[in-house]
């Protein structure tokens, strides 16, 4: 049994996109379809029995009918295809208000041939041209839903997350104990594990969140875990093994060194007790590329710094972030247009300038009056790493011009007391 398991869509996601001229959409929305179409290619070319979405089809919870239009196109082809899809609801799939329908609930209401959609906890008997599967669902619960007003009263985050953690222990370990030992069973669940590594959903998070221990999915009544909602790709366990899939592609810079892709899962119903392997199955997405350049003091020529550094990558089409760092003195040296010019075959590029303005260093730590002219200006010489030999000249000439003035001082005072 062949089992494609992935996750966290976001369509909507423009940030760093364009208009596409030819079809008017978001070119960053077209890198998301491409994505997505290179798993429905995949999945009919080799004959999966079963598609499953863990997860946040969209960014936003009120998607525009194009979104939602597009998102529904690759879930007909999977569906005529004959591969039964199973579509779970994350965080970002959850209307604003309870009562209202889920984004993803439409192919429930229409009865979509080999489409399962769950809205809430459950267990679903799926037939496959591979044989009968259990798929448990966990979608993203409200707080609202597992506690009542009266269990949150004057408690805490992580009294409350506790609290909650024990009500979702609970849901799963009663669903493990349906299931039929004899067929194969997943679960698979939109939550935040502890220990998981985050990507870009570090920017994306809505509020609060609670997790999970990974103690309280593992159960031996399932012959794997299929997770959404973390955007980095990673295995948690390996008994039973538990793995997010991650986002199928890179939404910001969060995600620039990540792989993206979906995971292929093979179950061997055919052996007691089942093996179960799987692999990490790359798709190409758009790069993410942060150009870094510290521009030190003295540098003659800093826009050629900048060149040099752009030049040494491979920017075509790619999403670009050029960090620039310099003394305060050489901003006025940078050619602009050139900098610009070296990333016009970019996607998108930003261009951020960290200008170092020097500031005025103290003295000493105590009050100027602590210490006479001539220690300030030894003080001075020493913070400004003059030379010991230029350094004994110019305190001999301090000196000597402050005992100048020292003694014209004195000599206007006498003068003053004679005229009194």
């Amino acid at each position: 049994m062949k089992i494609i398991h992935f996750a966290d869509l976001h369509l909507g996601v423009e940030s760093y996109g364009k208009t596409d001229p030819s079809s008017g959409l978001s070119s960053r929305m077209l890198d998301i379809l491409a994505a997505f179409d290179k798993l429905v290619d995949y999945a009919i070319e080799e004959k999966i029995d079963l598609v499953l979405f863990c997860g946040d089809a969209y960014k936003s919870r009120d998607p525009s009918q194009t979104q939602q239009r597009e998102f529904a196109k690759r879930i007909k082809r999977l569906s005529q295809s004959g591969i039964p899809t199973f579509l779970l609801v994350g965080n970002h799939d959850l209307p604003n208000a309870i009562g209202r329908a889920t984004t993803i609930e439409i192919f429930n209401t229409l009865a979509v041939d080999n489409v399962y959609v769950a809205n809430q906890p459950g267990t679903h008997v799926i037939q496959t041209p591979g044989g009968t599967i259990q798929v448990v669902g966990l979608p993203w619960l409200r707080r609202s839903f597992l506690l009542a007003k009266e269990d949150v009263k004057n408690l805490d985050f992580d009294q409350l997350n506790q609290q909650m953690q024990h009500k979702l222990t609970n849901i799963i370990t009663a669903e493990a104990a349906k299931l039929d030992p004899a067929l194969p069973s997943i679960l698979a669940a939109h939550v935040w594990v502890t220990g998981a590594r985050v990507g870009s959903e570090d920017y994306m998070t809505i509020g609060q969140e609670h997790v999970l221990l990974p103690s309280s999915l593992s159960c031996a009544a399932f012959d794997y875990i299929a997770l959404g909602h973390i955007h980095r790709h990673q295995v948690l366990a390996e008994e039973p093994p538990m793995t997010y899939a991650g986002s199928l592609e890179r939404l910001d810079f969060g995600d620039e060194g990540d792989q993206k892709g979906f995971y292929l899962v093979d179950i061997n119903t055919e052996k007691e007790p089942r093996k179960v392997s799987y692999e990490f199955h790359p798709v190409p997405g758009r790069r993410f590329l942060t150009i870094k350049v510290n521009i030190e003091v003295g540098d003659a020529a800093p826009t050629d710094t900048i060149l040099k550094a752009i030049n040494k990558q491979d920017v075509e089409e790619a999403i670009v972030r050029l960090q620039i760092t310099l003394p305060q003195e050489l901003e006025s040296q940078l050619n602009d247009s050139e900098i610009r010019e070296a990333l016009k075959n970019t996607h998108n590029f930003t261009i951020a300038k960290d200008v170092e303005r020097q500031s005025r260093q103290r003295l000493s730590q105590g009050a100027a009056e602590e210490i006479t002219p001539l220690q300030a200006l030894e003080k001075y010489l020493d913070l400004q790493k003059v030379s010991p030999e230029r350094a004994k000249v110019l305190l001999e000439y301090g000196r000597k011009l402050i005992i100048e003035n020292q003694e014209g001082d004195q000599g206007a005072l006498s003068e003053t007391a004679t005229n009194l």
